[in-house]
């Protein structure tokens, strides 16, 4: 059968090259990899630097090596395996290469004379000799050597592009004849202006270099316009969005903070700290001028982000607006409302809950008063944005623990008014590499500062062998009347296995290990006001430990709880991991997180769990975690509209984002419509490549 053509070589089908049939076709196309253009931007993960040789009689055992020589003799060798060997000669000595697999294919490869190029480990037997190394055989001026000898590309390869030979040296020997075949029709995406004003490598020289390098500092090179390119062009999008954003017209201009706020922080039993106070100036500052408040608030777990947060819902109320508090959990929903509850009923303020648990009858009488504007604020889930939730007149939305919402969940909410105040909360501090990248168009605030008194949570590190001393420590702790978290770990992605692991502890926990003790289970599918009930025991005291599942990673305030373990902790994510360990540290006891692992620890494992016990810093824990998951993983990027980030890399490339950033809202400054002639280029490139995903954008 034919393969299809195209006009543009480029956007041929990858089935158009020389050496890929239907089968590498597929498997390429599980990659994203359809077309030239595609398989042009597939890029290596790494290099390997075999640019130098070293002459035979200087090989080391057991270390890697970069050898030319010539064929002195080749051969099937019969032993208790067939092996095929050759003979390798320089002017110092000799070197056996030998195959196991495929002799007779390996066979046809070599010819007495030939000058080959080798990499490998050498070791020891009989001789010296590398087992089934890299292997380029030398033609002419060596010139077109793409598989030793030089700085060699290596490609993220998965099981199905092995078994059709697209490994790195299948990509290598695809890659280069599509590379000479296209690189003139590549169009250069950026002005000349910018490439040499910001000495970046033209297009046109950084593909062949990012596959086929001269050199690692050429890679180095290749690497940051690329990376450029990408940066440039989503901080261009955050530029766009931030400009949209401040059309003043667009907002509600609330009142200045009046009686209500003034009664709520009488009623405090603490004194806002002045991070919070700080934070506070620069929410009311946005909510009273005439731009709509896009506001992301970072605080560390405990730091107080939810009560600065009640603040400006008052401004809202008090403005005569209604508010929405979306939280990603029915448990932390339920908290939220507590705690409001309480605050808010004696100040006037109606409250209301609404998740899917709520009884039909409820609900609809719920329903009926958020249309009419009885209630002031509504606290839910996702529940909230459902078709039948009508707001009489919302002005203001809170997302909680936001990381935890896709784009759509917070567009839909933000939808339900006409264009509300919308703040935005972690307890995930975000890492700088990716606040610019994921909210470089928001405004951002962060509570730095912990409420007075508290101390530092001390993280232990145990063996499950360990258990027994772990469960005298808590026996004691509970004896001088402090309460206990014990945290069981998601061991399969469905609620019944994460039920059981709980249930199962619980079990033996109650009758084999603290049968005096007073305990009580808590998870998913406990019913909401069985969940309430059991919280506001805990809370009184009524109960001496609390056996969970992660429904309590988040939102629960209980002073009087100073332990918690958590089983399994080599299961949970860096991110997770100190969520749970802010469940407790919140009076002014000390505290202490025990994390109980099972040994033998992966590498990722031991890297999270060293972070725990040497740092409470929560921005020092996220750089952590971004490092090792990367920035899709760690925060959900995906969920946010962006682009996948490629080529760049956030915890290595931060000089190129600053730089890409800087330039991207300086030029949406000068040429807000980019309809200057000298960023026609731009211009093209942003509205055939990125101009659909302006609209998710502008959700917040």
């Amino acid at each position: 059968m034919d393969k299809p053509k195209s006009d543009n070589p480029l956007t041929s089908p990858v089935q158009y090259l020389k050496g890929i049939g239907p089968h590498k076709a597929y498997a390429l196309s599980q990659v994203g990899v359809e077309t030239v253009e595609d398989l042009i931007y597939y890029l290596p993960r790494k290099y390997l630097d075999r640019s130098s040789f070293t002459p035979m009689n200087q090989l080391k055992i057991n270390a890697p090596a970069t050898v030319i020589g010539q064929v002195e003799a080749l051969g099937i060798v019969k032993g208790r395996k067939l092996t095929f060997r050759v003979i390798l000669k320089d002017d110092t000595g000799f070197l056996t290469l030998v195959w196991f697999a495929n002799q007779r294919f390996m066979h046809k490869v070599f010819k007495p004379g030939d000058t080959v190029i080798v990499s490998g480990e050498v070791r020891f037997y009989n001789g010296l000799e590398m087992a089934h190394p890299e292997y380029e055989i030398v033609s002419g001026n060596g010139e077109n050597l793409i598989h030793t000898g030089r700085v060699i590309p290596l490609y993220p390869s998965t099981a199905n592009l092995k078994k059709v030979f697209m490994d790195s040296r299948g990509f290598r020997r695809v890659l280069k004849p599509a590379l000479e075949r296209v690189i003139e029709l590549i169009p250069e995406n950026l002005p000349e202006k910018i490439v040499k004003e910001l000495e970046l490598m033209p297009l046109k020289e950084a593909l062949p270099n990012i596959h086929f390098p001269q050199s690692l500092e050429a890679a180095e090179k290749a690497h940051q316009r690329l990376a450029f390119d990408e940066l440039f062009y989503l901080e261009l999008m955050l530029a766009l969005r931030k400009r949209n954003l401040q059309k003043p017209e667009l907002g509600i201009t609330f009142k200045r903070p009046g009686e209500l706020v003034r009664s709520l922080l009488a009623k405090l039993h603490f004194e806002l700290t002045e991070s919070q106070k700080k934070v506070l100036r620069e929410i009311v500052a946005d909510m009273t001028s005439s731009k709509p408040l896009s506001r992301l608030l970072q605080g560390d777990v405990g730091s107080g982000k939810t009560i600065v947060a009640l603040v400006a819902v008052l401004i809202a109320v008090e403005s005569g607006y209604q508010a929405a508090f979306m939280a990603p959990t029915e448990i932390l929903a339920e908290q939220h409302h507590l705690n409001f509850y309480k605050l808010m009923d004696q100040l006037g303020v109606k409250v209301a809950l609404l998740t899917s648990s709520v009884a039909k009858a409820e609900k609809e009488e719920i329903l009926e008063e958020i249309a009419e504007g009885k209630i002031d604020l509504v606290v839910g889930t996702q529940a909230l944005i459902q078709e039948k939730v009508k707001f009489k007149r919302l002005g203001f939305c809170v997302v909680d623990e936001q990381h935890r919402f896709g784009v759509m969940q917070r567009a839909l909410l933000k939808q339900k008014g006409e264009v509300p105040d919308v703040l935005i909360m972690t307890a995930t501090p975000i890492p700088r590499t990716l606040a610019l990248t994921v909210y470089g168009d928001l405004d951002v605030s962060v509570i730095d500062q912990m409420p007075p008194g508290r101390k530092p949570v001390e993280t232990i590190l145990k063996r499950e062998k360990d258990l027994p001393e772990v469960y005298r420590f808590l026996e004691k702790e509970i004896t001088e009347k402090r309460q206990v978290y014990i945290v069981y770990p998601l061991i399969e992605e469905t609620e019944k296995s994460d039920l059981k692991a709980a249930t199962e502890g619980y079990e033996k926990l109650r009758s084999e290990i603290f049968p005096q003790r007073r305990l009580a289970l808590i998870h998913g599918r406990v019913e909401r006001r069985q969940r309430e009930e059991i919280m506001n025991r805990f809370r009184q005291g009524d109960f001496d430990i609390l056996v969970s599942t992660t429904v309590i990673e988040v939102g629960l305030d209980i002073p009087n709880a100073t332990l918690m373990v958590v089983e399994h902790a080599e299961r949970f994510g860096l991110s997770q991991l100190h969520q749970l360990r802010g469940r407790v540290g919140r009076g002014a006891e000390q505290s202490y997180c025990f994390l109980i692992a099972q040994w033998p620890l992966s590498e990722e494992a031991k890297i999270r769990l060293q972070a725990m016990i040497t740092t409470t810093d929560g921005f020092k824990i996220a750089e952590t975690d971004l490092q090792l998951r990367g920035p899709g993983e760690f925060f959900g990027t995906k969920q946010h509209g962006l682009p996948e980030l490629k080529v760049a890399d956030l915890t290595r490339d931060m000089k190129t984002l600053l730089m890409a950033r800087q330039k991207a809202f300086s030029l949406v400054e000068e040429d807000p419509d980019l309809f200057h002639p000298e960023n026609s280029v731009i211009a093209e490139n942003f509205n055939k490549k990125y101009r659909h995903k302006l609209g998710f954008m502008a959700i917040g």
